[in-house]
């Protein structure tokens, strides 16, 4: 389970840099960098709050207190940092939802994210069922 800790680190990571870049695009643009290196500014606040949800859904499930299944754990933490990272990716490239490989790697991390939270969703209620 100590894989959510590791997980809830890696998001409020990308929380911090993705804050830090979008601050030096608004404060401090440059010229042929701005809005050709950070494309779409909106895209990338999603991905800012996602990496903030899914460290908290990580560290949620880290403090529960309830042993939970360890591959579920790193579903969650993979899926849980590679799911904005979809967003973080679109934000600099504009035709992003146009690339197969792009479409791959968002449906794979999807995929994931989505295993490790109903696996984790089936192990609470089972452990309510069981009380």
């Amino acid at each position: 389970m100590n894989i959510l800790l590791i997980g809830a680190f890696a998001c409020m990571m990308a929380l911090i840099i993705s804050a830090w870049l979008m601050t030096f695009a608004r404060w401090f643009p440059i010229e042929g960098i701005d809005e050709k290196f950070l494309v779409d500014y909106k895209t990338m606040i999603r991905a800012h709050v996602d990496y903030a949800l899914m460290a908290l859904f990580n560290l949620g499930f880290y403090g529960l207190g309830i042993e939970l299944p360890v591959l579920a754990c790193w579903c969650v933490a993979i899926g849980g940092f590679a799911n904005p990272t979809v967003f973080v990716i679109a934000a600099f490239d504009p035709e992003f939802w146009n690339k197969a490989h792009w479409r791959i790697y968002t449906a794979i991390s999807f995929a994931i994210t989505t295993i490790g939270f109903v696996w984790i969703g089936m192990t609470l209620i089972n452990t309510v069922i069981a009380a």
